[in-house]
């Protein structure tokens, strides 16, 4: 932690300069059904979590986290909207945090909408579902001379800006534009919370539309809050800063505005002109005091930078342990004393795991929260690439169904990441263990399918990166409380710049089993390639066998081949999971079946995207293609079984059944 004077002055300036910029706000709608006690479990929960928020808001924009066990276990979410800077955001957010205590005190579920932000929690879960109740319009308070002109082109401009976040899946849920109106111009907003599917931020966008001619008819200018979204017009362009000329306090008395303006200028300026001189003197300070010290390289790693250019992380890892300062800004840091603590010092009866990378400790911080911690192995240059390129990686992803990354240590050779901790453990844990796999019905499997999904269709297209995970497979899908799925392990991930397609590596990385063909033997990945790891996946969850090291006979040397098999001979529910077979309804189970086969298909261009893997799933009666032939079911052997159709014998690739170093 930096200690000094200067750089206090600066954030107190920060926050003197951004707190007063908010006139009405914060508006509120605080539940009156049910309080929490003074010093209860759920009230302890709450300030946990509503004091780790804003450091999270310097990260992302938009932020959902889940505290504690039920009944007292709070959920809470925030969005910034995406206009703003994180440093905007990150003061956003912990005003929220306090003005949400004090606007509505004991309430156990209530949310807050400021200026440039949205914070809500509650005692139920209601991340990923679309809530259009308790929405508030707010108008400017001059009205257009001709609202049956103005209001059909501010309806055009917002259902436009509706459609486009609706149906233009690298939106992130978020859409400005503007529409001519005589002599002026409209500008619009719409924002949906970034928890909810693209149909779902239709519905809320559409339902906050049509409260418009109720609030705010023939206003100039009007915003409506909703819990799931947001939409605003003016005439104006307020997301570029600019202010509004039409403000009321304008109205009153020119002269009394104009000396409080240039009052306000003054001090301003002044304000301003402290935050630079503190700035330059502090930067100026440091970088003297680090070459007095002999101090390490003062080049970091620009978080920005990487995103956009799409580089691997691991090209730019020597040296890395003196250039770490851009990581400790954004990230909360453990120190090693506290880890040592929280897991008994690393011992065995903690220890959850152990990977090429390391292990997997259960660790309890002092407030008592349970945290899972990864600790790379000492001296590895293998562990290293993976280290930077988690923490690099996680810092920009934030979805309900990804492992929440808490922190990090750096301490001499030791690397650390701080997760939430999943009491469930991973999928393969439950799915192959013969005395957890009840645990699973099939309504479980399905939500289980759908999250993992969802998550990937993250990854792929609604992150502001474009991510291929690489190494998908059930042993990185952990459970959290409720069994709901989070993709975790992203050493291998890599990033894409936006245009490109596909990429080339000489190191084949992964799981065997998992592993798309294109990728296994000629080292191409791409989108498809998870989309391959989760076509696996989802035939292991719905059959309750593992791909890797399945044998049915020589003819289905893997789970692919025998479904593959079963399907075409017509017996395709011989594939079910027999625990399945009193709760699964065998329509649902083949359009599963026929999603997974689809997803395996050996080349990579048949196979579908996450976003139509997605709306297969959801719909009801989806119209879906005739699946090619998975890989590892190719050729021909010559067998005198002559109860297996000739065109079905299958050759098997000559991958070792192992897992293949990370690089």
């Amino acid at each position: 932690m930096v200690n000094s004077p200067m750089l206090f002055l600066f954030l107190c300036t920060i926050s003197f300069l951004s707190g007063v910029s908010l006139a009405d706000p914060p508006y509120q709608n605080c539940s009156t059904s049910s309080n929490y006690t003074k010093g209860s479990s759920f009230q302890n929960n709450l300030n946990n979590i509503l004091g780790s928020l804003s450091s999270n808001a310097s990260i992302s924009k938009s932020y959902n986290v889940s505290y504690g066990s039920d009944p007292d276990r709070v959920h809470a979410f925030f969005m910034c909207l995406d206009y703003v800077s994180n440093q905007t955001c990150q003061d956003c957010i912990a005003s929220a945090a306090q003005d949400i205590l004090k606007h509505c005190p004991k309430a156990e579920e209530a949310i807050v909408w400021e200026e440039q932000c949205q914070l809500r929690y509650s005692n139920k879960d209601f991340l990923g579902k679309v809530d259009v109740t308790g929405k508030m319009g707010f108008d400017n308070k001059l009205d257009i001379s001709e609202p049956e002109k103005f209001e059909p082109v501010v309806n055009g401009l917002l259902y436009s800006l509706t459609d486009k976040v609706s149906f233009n899946v690298s939106s992130n849920l978020y859409a400005i534009g503007e529409a001519p109106f005589e002599e002026k111009t409209i500008y619009g907003l719409v924002q949906c919370t970034r928890d909810l599917s693209a149909s779902d931020c239709n519905v809320c966008l559409k339902s906050a539309i049509s409260h418009l001619p109720i609030c705010c008819y023939s206003s100039i200018g009007a915003r409506v809050l909703s819990r799931s979204c947001y939409l605003r017009f003016e005439l104006y362009e307020f997301y570029n800063g600019a202010l509004d000329p039409n403000d009321s306090s304008t109205k009153t008395s020119k002269s009394t505005t104009s000396k409080a303006g240039m009052i306000a200028g003054i001090i301003t300026a002044t304000g301003l002109g402290i935050v630079i001189f503190s700035c330059c003197l502090y930067f100026f300070t440091k970088k003297r005091t680090q070459k007095s010290k002999g101090g390490v390289d003062s080049h970091v790693i620009d978080l920005h930078s990487f995103g956009e250019k799409g580089q691997s992380v691991f090209q730019n890892h020597q040296n890395f342990l003196g250039r770490n300062d851009k990581i400790s800004e954004n990230l909360p840091y453990f120190d090693l004393e506290t880890l040592c603590a929280a897991t008994k010092n690393f011992s065995d009866s903690n220890k959850l795991g152990q990977g090429g990378f390391g292990s997997v400790y259960k660790g309890v911080l002092s407030d008592g929260q349970e945290v899972a911690i990864k600790r790379l192995s000492t001296g590895s240059e293998q562990g290293s690439d993976e280290f930077i390129n988690e923490v690099l990686l996680i810092l920009k992803l934030q979805h309900k169904n990804l492992v929440r990354l808490l922190g990090f240590c750096l301490d001499g050779e030791e690397m650390l990441l701080v997760y939430e901790f999943l009491p469930n453990g991973s999928l393969d844990a439950v799915l192959f263990n013969t005395r957890q796999q009840a645990q699973l019905s099939w309504i479980k499997r399905v939500d289980i399918i759908y999250g993992i999904a969802r998550g990937i269709l993250y990854l792929h297209e609604d992150s502001r990166l474009k991510i291929i995970h690489r190494d998908l497979k059930a042993s990185n899908i952990l459970l959290d409380y409720d069994m709901n799925p989070k993709i975790s392990d992203f050493g291998m991930a890599r990033i894409f710049a936006g245009a490109e397609g596909e990429a080339n590596t000489a190191t084949i990385v992964g799981t065997y089993g998992y592993m798309a063909p294109e990728y296994a033997m000629e080292g191409l990945y791409s989108i498809k390639s998870d989309v391959f790891g989760f076509g696996v996946l989802l035939l292991e969850i719905i059959s309750g066998r593992r791909n890797a090291g399945f044998y049915y006979s020589k003819f289905a040397p893997s789970l692919l081949a025998y479904a593959w098999h079963l399907w075409n001979e017509g017996n395709a529910l011989e594939l079910m999971d027999p625990l399945l077979a009193d709760s699964c309804p065998e329509d649902q189970f083949l359009k599963y079946m026929h999603v997974g086969l689809l997803c395996v298909q050996a080349d990579a261009y048949d196979r579908p995207t996450m976003s139509s893997v997605v709306l297969m799933l959801k719909s009801q009666s989806p119209t879906l293609g005739q699946p090619q032939r998975p890989p590892f079911c190719v050729g021909k052997i010559i067998s005198n079984d002559h109860n297996v159709p000739e065109n079905e014998h299958c050759s098997v690739n000559n991958l070792a059944a192992s897992d293949t170093l990370p690089q």
